[in-house]
This record gives structure tokens, sequence and C-alpha cells, in this order.
């Protein structure tokens, strides 16, 4: 070789990530809680479902929050996302539960007690059952009902809330109930569809301002909404190219669009890849992930460029929290490459000068994954249902490392090659985390 060619360069230092950034984990309610009987899922799966499909106990996070905290907090967490349900606290209309009020002030207060920042979910999907019987939120009397409960609930709960996240993805309930058919209250209409929708957007619109009223002095309100990377498998592809366009306006900026000026930041949840292909000068979504890539347990393909892409094209000059991301997968190895190369790519944006201000992955533990029952298996923390304890998985430790140092370690990025060395180095590394936790 020749003396005067460059020596090839090989960066050791940790990928850092901005001062003050959130690294936590999400839950919602009635995933975790366990015993949701006002709520109109617990009425639809009653009737609906198989026993092994049921909520049911759940987590039994209503009764063991204290354990499940104290865990996210010896795991490095500095912040966590939780949801509360609407149904215990208005089981029935007009009446309030003072003691699920007082229930909901003891679970946010813990988790302040631990020096965590709380991004609390006002409504994460489930509806109180007499509201469902109304008509949901399709009837746009669910836009007042809604409003009252959060005028009820905000005060008592404000001061142990730093960031409000008024709805958990409207277009994915929106996708399950009208398209998919596959949640409560399904049916094929359009109508229903639209109603849905615009009643969501000034759900938000509304209670985006009353929460701004009642604290001027401001904490930050946003959504969580569900972003989808669109990709044209050709190129040069016009249809695919229009297929891409239209879907990323509809899926992930319309209801930005609708509820434009009410944003404090934006919640993004990233989980899937799309792409599309030209056949008979019509557009259609092709699945190349398992010839291509690897894939989650559900079968959804594990593209951590996507996440890049979406971060990019919603970058405002708002900030941007990663309110969801995670794998379903009972192969730790499959979850450690999953965070390690999905945050690098958070960290790639950062550099381009996206504002990210923090990474919440899903789950803290094992849940209820709505209509598909316990299997899923997104937790950092192994649940055993069959006795409600809990388990730290080696991905909980590699997750403590990132947020020790703020950032990837150059160990850690090594594994994303799926070698057994990087596997043996890593294994090595969170054993000692682990020693290193529990002496601390």
């Amino acid at each position: 070789m020749p003396d005067n060619l460059p020596s090839e360069h090989h960066d050791h230092e940790t990928l850092k990530f901005p001062e003050g950034f959130l690294w936590g984990a999400a839950t919602s309610a009635h995933q975790v809680e366990g015993n949701n009987i006002n709520s109109d899922w617990w009425d639809w799966e009653m009737k609906n479902q198989p026993p092994e499909k049921r909520s049911g106990a759940a987590c039994d996070q209503y009764r063991l929050f204290e354990q499940d905290f104290d865990l996210a907090k010896s795991l490095n967490h500095n912040a966590h996302r939780l949801s509360i349900e609407w149904s215990r606290i208005e089981p029935r209309e007009g009446e309030f539960d003072e003691a699920e009020i007082k229930h909901y002030v003891k679970v946010l207060k813990y988790l302040k007690s631990l020096n965590l920042t709380v991004m609390l979910t006002l409504w994460h999907f489930t509806l109180p059952k007499w509201v469902a019987d109304k008509g949901g939120w399709e009837n746009g009397a669910t836009v007042k009902y809604f409003e009252r409960f959060v005028k009820k609930i905000a005060p008592e709960i404000a001061e142990y809330v730093d960031l409000w996240v008024t709805l958990n993805e409207p277009g994915v309930y929106i996708y399950e109930t009208y398209i998919a058919k596959s949640w409560p209250h399904s049916n094929k209409s359009w109508f229903g569809q639209i109603k849905t929708f615009l009643n969501l957007t000034s759900a938000h619109r509304k209670v985006y301002k009353f929460l701004h009223y009642l604290f001027p002095a401001g904490k930050p309100v946003g959504i969580a909404n569900n972003i989808l990377s669109f990709e044209s498998y050709h190129k040069h592809s016009l249809s695919a190219q229009i297929a891409v366009f239209l879907n990323d306006l509809f899926v992930n900026h319309l209801f930005y669009i609708f509820t434009k000026g009410t944003h404090d930041f934006l919640g993004i949840n990233y989980y899937f890849h799309v792409r599309f292909k030209d056949k008979n000068w019509i557009s259609q979504r092709i699945d190349m992930a398992p010839q291509t890539h690897d894939v989650s347990d559900l079968g959804w393909e594990i593209y951590p460029e996507g996440i890049f892409d979406v971060l990019t094209d919603l970058a405002d000059d708002i900030p941007i929290y990663i309110t969801e991301c995670g794998i379903a997968s009972t192969n730790d190895d499959r979850r450690n490459r999953f965070l390690i190369s999905y945050l690098q790519e958070v960290a790639r944006a950062v550099r381009t000068g996206v504002n990210v201000r923090g990474f919440f992955y899903w789950s803290l533990i094992d849940n209820f994954e709505w209509h598909l029952g316990f299997e899923p298996r997104f937790g950092l923390v192994e649940v055993d249902y069959s006795n409600q304890s809990r388990h730290i998985r080696p991905s909980a430790l590699v997750y403590a490392d990132i947020i020790q140092h703020n950032g990837i370690p150059h160990s850690l990025l090594r594994f994303i090659g799926h070698t057994v060395q990087a596997e043996e180095v890593l294994e090595k590394r969170y054993k000692e985390i682990g020693k290193e936790l529990e002496g601390g």
C-alpha cells in the first residue's frame, strides 16, 4: 500500500444525544392495569374474544405500579409515558369517582418521587362504555364529554405532569375500526370514518386550548401519532411516487394539517415501512420484508432507516419526541439489534438538525396487545402472567447502558453486524451492566 494513502479512520467515541434528552418507555392503562370493567374494550372482549384474548388482570399494574416504576428507575430511565383510564374516572355519565382520581394522583406522584419526567396520555383508544353506547367518536357530543373529563381531571393531576398527550394514534384507531375492522364498534361507514376523524381533531384542539388556558405558564401539549415510512420500489415509477405522496399526506400529515397551531411538540410512534410497486399502471403495496429484512414476531419489518425518513420528513420548528418505538420479539438478541440500529438512525437525524428531544421504547413491560392478546412480547421487562412476576431482559440492560452514556457506546454499535463476536461482546457488557445496577 502506498505510504501517502490516508489511514482508515475508526471512531471509538460514544454516539451522543443532546443534553437533557428524555429516555424512557411507554405503557397504556388498559394494556397493563387490568380489570378495566367499565370500558368499551372490556365489554367487547367479553362478547367477542376467546378467554385467552381478554385483558382480564393484564399485568396487574393498577396494584403493582410502584414495582414497575422502580424497575424503570433502576434501569436508568429518566422519563416515563403512561395513560389514565377515562372509564375508571367517569364510569357513568357525569359521575366522577374520587377514589380513582386519588389513585392516579398517587401513581403520578410516585413517578415524580423517582425524579422521572412524566408524559401523560389522556386518551389511549378506550372509552367509557356509556360513551361508546352513545356512538363513541362518531357522535359529536363525545368531544364535549372528553373535554368535560379533561376539565375535571387535569387540575387534580397537573402538578405531576410534565408533558400532555391529548390523543394516541387517531389514525390507527380509525384504521382498526373502519378499515381492518378488528376493534370495537367496527363498521364499513365512510361517513362514520370522516365524522370520527373530524371529532378527534376537534377534541385535540379544544383540549389543547383548555390546557393552555388553565396553565398559562405552559406545559407542552401534543399528540402521539403513528407515522409510516413510505417508499417507491421503483424510483422512476410515477404511479408509485404518487402513491407514496398521497399515503404520506393522508397518514402522516393530515391530522397535523387539521390541527395546525395546536402542537407544542410532535409525538411520533414509528413501527412500519411500506413499499409501493407498479403493476399494469396501478400502484400496489408490496411486502418484501421476509426476503430482504429481519422481522418481528408479528411479521413487521425491521427497517431502522425508516425512522430517519419520518423524522426528517416531519422536522419543523417544534420539538419531536419519539413517543413509541419497539419490537415484539421473544428473541432478545433481535431486540438488542433493534434498539441499537434504530437509535443510531435517531442520532443521525439529530446530527442533520432534527430537534429530537426524547425516546420512549414500547414498552416497559410485556402487556395486553389489544385484539392480538398477550402473545406479542414488546417489553424490556418480561411478565410471567401465571404469577405476575417481572424479569428484566438483557435488552433492558443494553438500553440502560445507552441511557447512562446518553448515547450509543462504540462497543454496542458493533453489535449491529449480527456477528457471533459482536453478540459475545454485548453479552459480556450487559452482564457487567447488571452487576453495576445491582451494586448501585
